[in-house]
């Protein structure tokens, strides 16, 4: 197996998901007392959030880049890099620059899913960023021609604060869980044939529950595709 470096801490809650799939995947695959050879580095998610907010992406590219983070896991033997989170994709350009190993791109293991599953328009839940701006939107479209659908302004602002409020500091209520199930009963209404659980967080909300539609857990899909690339098969 190859050394797969894992960026997460956005947030720890999502990372600490990755961390266990990945081992998962690979005792599941391989047996007896194997797991995962992973180099990870957790950041301050305090200090990212800051600057999602700020609208200062150059600076949260260059922060996840630097020779502390991404460029830290290349030098430490990493053949390859999961950033594990769906909002941070879109500085993806910035890591793709700085690194030297492929980064294994989230939006690649949900379009790949959906594609396959002979989905065309599918429901995207997400932070406010993911929902509304382009990154995502258009690499699942230009790629794999998906046509993405997005709950209503006020509905997005709500699903925004709970991811923010609540799921990433691992609290999950049964109000919250209804909100999200309801919004994607409104969205099947609306022509979605299924639903791209667009925040790492997202999945831990949801698990378990009876959703009008098939969910696409982002976070497990893009687990599936470092499985991939650590047994060799990418």
């Amino acid at each position: 197996m190859r050394y797969l470096g894992v960026l997460g801490g956005m947030s720890w809650e999502s990372t600490a998901s990755y961390y266990r799939l990945l081992n998962q995947g690979v005792r599941e695959r391989l047996g007896g007392l194997h797991s995962a050879p992973l180099l990870l580095h957790s950041v301050d998610f305090a200090s990212i959030a800051a600057l999602q907010q700020a609208g200062d992406w150059d600076a949260a590219g260059r922060q996840l880049a630097a020779a502390a983070a991404a460029q830290g896991l290349e030098r430490a033997g990493a053949t390859a890099l999961l950033l594990a989170t769906n909002t941070m994709h879109k500085v993806a350009p910035a890591l793709e620059d700085a690194l030297g190993i492929p980064l294994l791109h989230i939006g690649d293991a949900v379009g790949q899913a959906l594609q396959q599953a002979g989905v065309r328009r599918a429901v995207l839940l997400g932070t406010r960023f993911t929902m509304q701006e382009n990154f995502y939107r258009e690499r699942l479209h230009q790629r794999f021609g998906i046509q993405l659908l997005v709950p209503e302004p006020a509905a997005m602002t709500e699903i925004d604060r709970i991811i923010f409020a609540e799921l990433c500091c691992g609290q999950f209520t049964d109000a919250s869980r209804a909100f999200y199930l309801q919004q994607l009963q409104t969205l099947q209404a609306q022509g979605a044939e299924a639903a791209i659980l667009g925040c790492t967080e997202i999945g831990l909300l949801l698990a378990g529950s009876q959703a009008p539609l098939p969910l696409f857990d982002s976070a497990e899909l893009h687990v599936g595709m470092g499985l991939e690339w650590l047994l060799g098969a990418s």
